[in-house]
């Protein structure tokens, strides 16, 4: 992953057009149609299903072809919940990530909704069709306009400080889907949340840890307001029910943390420069 991003700020450098793109990665429209969404991942009829499997399916999800009415979509549904390979994976954390990034106004992540199927429970993720991962995208960078680039090197610094804040180690070119406009999707998140002192005490993202690599420099204000703002009353109203007393405390830590981070970039390099 390093490697990738470290290319993406060598091209992001070569470009001089600034020009300020919104922060939020899903259109208004889809915004505006969340709702729905939600509600027709929640009841529409399963009329197929099938187990992806290979390296990149580690908790085994189902892909769902949901119908209700005139209206047919793919969606993703998981209810890993335990430590298949050793590290915790939880369906419950892509409920939290979702709510979470509704609450910070990203539009980064698909929605998703909780959904029991044969007595489990899991979650449902609508599934981003028209989107590719990063791997089979960033070949093709150089295609990009100048004011393309710069949103796309925007939003994988809201993707850093979004993981930072997540405690989400567990970003790749597979769990990073980029659209045909190159708008940036952010799936799998059943490994976030971490409660560790490596994830309490430091955050995943940082200048240290991916030497060469730019990192979060710049972030849009509004959400950094965001995350100033972000509570333990407005994380338990967010996502309460899928996140654990010690899950909610680990990200109030993370996001001193991360405050502190941007409050010492805003003092090296002027807000100006830093907040758009």
């Amino acid at each position: 992953m390093h490697h990738v991003w470290h290319r993406i700020c060598l091209l992001a450098l070569l470009t001089a057009s600034l020009a300020p793109p919104g922060r939020a990665q899903l259109r208004a429209d889809e915004v505006a149609k969340r709702a729905e969404w939600e509600a027709f991942l929640a009841s529409a009829e399963i009329v197929g299903r099938k187990q992806l499997q290979g390296p990149d399916a580690v908790t085994g999800p189902w892909v769902l072809s949901l119908r209700s009415g005139h209206i047919e979509h793919r969606a993703v549904w998981k209810d890993v919940d335990g430590k298949p390979r050793g590290v915790r994976d939880s369906w419950r954390y892509e409920v939290a990530a979702y709510r979470l990034d509704k609450v910070l106004e990203l539009g980064m992540v698909p929605v998703t909704v909780e959904r029991p199927e044969a007595g489990r429970r899991g979650s449902c993720q609508l599934y981003a069709e028209d989107a590719e991962p990063l791997r089979d995208k960033v070949q093709h960078l150089e295609e990009m306009t100048p004011t393309r680039l710069t949103a796309w090197r925007r939003g994988g610094y809201i993707q850093q400080a979004f993981d930072n804040l997540i405690g989400n180690s567990d970003r790749s070119q597979g769990n990073i889907l980029v659209t045909s406009d190159w708008r940036w999707v952010l799936i799998d998140h059943s490994r976030a949340f971490r409660t560790e002192a490596a994830y309490t005490k430091a955050l995943p993202f940082t200048p240290e840890k991916m030497p060469g690599t730019e990192v979060m420099r710049e972030l849009p204000r509004a959400f950094v307001e965001k995350v100033r703002a972000l509570d333990e009353a407005a994380i338990r109203a967010a996502a309460g029910p899928y996140l654990e007393e010690k899950e909610i405390r680990a990200i109030l830590s993370r996001k001193a943390l991360l405050v502190a981070w941007i409050d010492k970039e805003i003092a090296r390099v002027s807000e100006a420069i830093f907040l758009y």
